[in-house]
């Protein structure tokens, strides 16, 4: 049973993923293991970091494309993997797994599961997502019983998810994409939607996988560690166009949200979380404009098509923030 690693790749500085690859070449007692790594016309090209490895006992296949986003590399991965590979790992090229994580994926999954996911550590950060953001009660999920395993030993730190993960992601996710691991058998049809190039495309995947009736399993072991590596798909940082379409691109993922069918606790959630994203983007434009800095006119013509109220509100709001910083 083969499990495939999936990885999109596009990078500004080298050796990310020479890093990410030797976290994947480190993992405990997996076997039939095979990684794809989708160059999404990187400047840092992937095929000179494979080769920075010299000989691995795991078959690395690199695929070149244009550029076209996180979701579509993932998908060209997934496209191209054939009837042998019955599970996928998705990992982001500046991240890296601990040695036991796909060793703990490949026993909760035979326990009777779908999707497998587990803690993680930010950068800069010593304690797990998991407590920091207080999203998750891990005492509320019973563990995977020994019999369960594929072992037949109990793992203390994997347990099954149980109550409504479709309404957990949209209130606090709390699944990181590079801990994922899918039966591919399963979803072996799911895609990402590659129109969400920097902000939900990994969100949606997961909720197409809740609303399929997926059954979600977890290690409470902190088992990636998240890495700086700048690159297209997270954007810029404050005050630049990058920022804006990150803050564009999640209103198109919550207003994606929406259109499904949400009770109305979760419609209330999604519609104050696309307020504050109303008021982030005035906060931007204000910024920029207050220091003579240009805002990509396609940019804002996109954001106002999806979105006429950030037009009409942005008066309001930067009548707001601009009182709020001569307030004495």
């Amino acid at each position: 049973m083969t499990l495939a690693v999936v990885i999109p790749y596009f990078q500004r500085t080298e050796g990310l993923l020479v890093r990410a690859l030797a976290s994947v070449l480190a993992q405990r007692d997996v076997a039939d293991v095979r990684v794809v790594v989708v160059d999404d016309a990187s400047p840092v090209p992937a095929v000179d970091e494979v080769a920075r490895l010299g000989s691995t006992r795991l078959p690395i296949e690199v695929i070149l494309q244009a550029n076209g986003g996180p979701a579509a590399a993932r998908n060209r991965a997934l496209d191209s993997l054939d009837s042998s590979v019955r599970q996928v790992a998705f990992l982001d090229s500046d991240d890296v797994w601990t040695e036991d994580h796909l060793r703990h994926a490949v026993l909760a999954l035979a326990a009777g599961h779908d999707f497998y996911f587990s803690d993680l550590c930010q950068p800069g950060q010593t304690v797990g997502a998991f407590e920091r953001a207080g999203r998750i009660d891990v005492a509320a999920h019973p563990l995977i019983e020994a019999d369960e395993s594929a072992d037949g030993a109990a793992t203390p730190t994997l347990r099954r998810y149980v109550g409504d993960m479709f309404d957990q992601i949209i209130a606090g996710n709390v699944i990181g994409t590079s801990t994922v691991v899918i039966d591919f058998e399963r979803f072996r049809a799911q895609r990402f939607d590659a129109a969400f190039y920097s902000a939900g495309e990994d969100y949606l995947f997961w909720i197409a996988c809740a609303r399929a009736g997926a059954r979600f399993c977890f290690s409470t072991d902190v088992e990636v560690h998240y890495g700086y590596g700048v690159n297209v798909y997270a954007g810029s940082g404050w005050g630049t166009d990058g920022y804006l379409r990150r803050i564009h691109n999640e209103m198109r993922y919550r207003k994606r949200l929406l259109v499904l069918d949400l009770t109305d606790a979760q419609r209330r959630l999604v519609r104050r979380k696309i307020d504050t994203l109303r008021l982030e983007f005035a906060e931007d434009v204000v910024h920029r404009l207050s220091r003579r800095r240009a805002v990509s006119t396609a940019l804002l013509r996109a954001q106002f098509k999806l979105d006429p109220a950030s037009l009409w509100m942005l008066p309001i709001h930067a009548g707001q923030i601009v009182a709020k910083r001569i307030r004495p």
